[in-house]
């Protein structure tokens, strides 16, 4: 009886397992469950196919685990992925396994499920949209269709673990109605085409093969049987991709929504905040938002100087914050130490900008001043005509804040404590992954000069892109200033410093 009983807490003592489907690549086609839950897991075992945007989800303190497995290189075997996921359950945590596609759709995941129920883990399976249909909608064919496909078949294009494998009932799928789908089906393509003539399939039948679906670099390319082979050595068409063979490849059923910026293709810099917004209005205009930033944000967690400033807030009559990381970090910091915020109830705050001035607001205060032109400049000469003598002033930023701000504060004699409040460091495992992508791009924006700097100190090239085909757009004088020590002189300038006066002047200039 008593082992009884100290079998059930030891299970009520384990974590919780989440399988959760990723969808088939572009990150907006992510459930809105799968979404809550990695917001809210513990740890996240992902595999190649996660996108970048997933994975931003995840709080700050989820530990992220990689077990990507290439087509032909497993990295890590099966048997040590479902060990991973039911150890990190066994440590009492909520762990998300997020997976490509969904998570029952050749995506091994009834074999980490039995590994849970061995192990008498709780979990959940969450599913997600699959490539066998997604990419065929994204190409503008519908996988069934009325009077041409009543069905389809998904079929994988390898056997377990050996890649050079195929299934081995090709006399019993030649003869299949409908649609057929192949998924991982690239490294055998030629024993696929083989195998569908030899028993019985005529070689006109339509093929198409979609490449990277629902993503920015989605190729799809369309041909029979008897072309395929040579349509995708001539257009390169390489894995992860999906061949659909059937008539429905015939129809074109692509979009016909026509923006502004449909067909342009965007790389952002910048923090995450501010990513985030300039690339969903980037989006609703139509265009593929390549996200370039490789930086990341460090907090400093124990800062004498700032916690010297929060113990004693009554000494300050204005806070300045140049950045929304600077709003964000100064009063996730005053909350864990339990400041109240009441404290804070007669100082002014000094923003830079309209996006600064939103993040505070977030936290319930209206800024008191935030300059027409939005940089450090004209927040620092507006600033000296508002303090008054005797004003103290706080401003918690980053390590490598612009001098122009407490230089001309000094200038005018006015008192202030420049707190450091994070830094910015490189991802260089993310950055090598930009690098690639540059010579894509219709238009590269920056916000500053912080962020020109940190995107070319770190890229060590100058020859990345050509400016050509690749337009510079900056949100201002001062970053184009900045980018022009660079070399980049002839840059698109936004009339309005914020989000939407860059995504007006891209429009402008197409």
């Amino acid at each position: 009886m008593n082992g009884e009983k100290g079998l059930v807490m030891n299970m009520n003592q384990n974590g919780t397992v989440y399988l959760v489907g990723a969808g088939p690549g572009d990150p907006e086609l992510l459930t809105i469950k799968g979404e809550r839950l990695l917001k809210e897991c513990e740890v996240v075992i992902y595999d190649r196919l996660a996108t970048d945007q997933l994975l931003d989800l995840v709080p700050k303190t989820c530990e992220k685990i990689y077990v990507g497995k290439d087509v032909g290189n497993h990295a890590i075997k099966q048997p040590e992925i479902n060990e991973i996921i039911v150890q990190k359950a066994l440590e009492g945590k909520m762990v998300v396994r997020l997976k490509g596609g969904d998570p029952f759709v050749f995506g091994r995941g009834g074999e980490e499920i039995l590994a849970l129920q061995e192990a008498s883990i709780p979990y959940e399976v969450v599913p997600g949209i699959t490539s066998a249909i997604a990419a065929a909608t994204y190409a503008g064919i519908p996988i069934t269709h009325r009077g041409v496909s009543s069905g389809f078949h998904v079929i994988t294009g390898h056997t377990k673990d050996q890649f050079d494998q195929m299934v081995d009932n090709f006399e019993t799928i030649a003869k299949l109605d409908g649609t057929l789908v192949f998924l991982m089906g690239m490294s055998n393509l030629s024993k696929i085409v083989d195998n569908l003539i030899k028993n019985g399939k005529d070689s006109t039948t339509p093929v198409a093969i979609i490449s990277n679906a629902t993503t920015n670099n989605q190729i799809a390319i369309k041909g029979t049987l008897s072309t395929i082979e040579e349509l995708v050595e001539k257009n390169d068409i390489l894995a992860p991709a999906v061949i659909v063979i059937g008539d429905v490849v015939n129809l074109d059923m692509k979009s016909t929504i026509i923006k502004s910026l449909t067909g342009k293709k965007v790389g952002i810099t910048g923090t995450k905040g501010f990513t985030k917004k300039l690339s969903n209005q980037l989006k609703a205009e139509g265009a593929m938002v390549e996200n370039l930033s490789f930086l990341t944000v460090k907090e400093y967690d124990n800062n004498i100087s700032l916690r010297d400033a929060r113990e004693n807030l009554d000494q300050y009559s204005w806070i300045v914050f140049t950045s929304t990381n600077g709003v964000d970090i100064f009063f996730h910091n005053l909350k864990e130490n339990q400041i109240d915020f009441r404290k804070l109830s007669k100082i002014k705050f000094g923003v830079v900008g309209e996006g600064t001035k939103s993040a505070l607001l977030n936290y319930g205060f209206q800024a008191d001043f935030v300059p027409e032109i939005y940089s450090t400049h004209e927040l620092a000469k507006g600033l000296t005509k508002l303090i008054k003598e005797a004003e103290k002033v706080l401003i918690p930023r980053a390590e490598k804040g612009s001098e122009d701000l407490t230089r001309i504060l000094s200038e005018q004699s006015i008192p202030f404590d420049d707190v450091k409040i994070y830094d910015i460091e490189v991802d260089k495992t993310k950055r090598d992954e930009v690098i690639t992508k540059l010579d894509s791009l219709d238009y590269i924006t920056f916000a500053s000069a912080s962020g020109v700097d940190g995107f070319f100190e770190n890229i060590n090239s100058f020859d990345c892109f050509d400016t050509n085909t690749t337009k510079i757009v900056c949100i201002g004088d001062i970053t184009a200033k900045r980018l022009g020590e660079y070399g980049y002189k002839d840059c698109i300038i936004a009339k309005e410093y914020s989000v939407s006066g860059m995504v007006d002047c891209i429009i402008d200039s197409i």
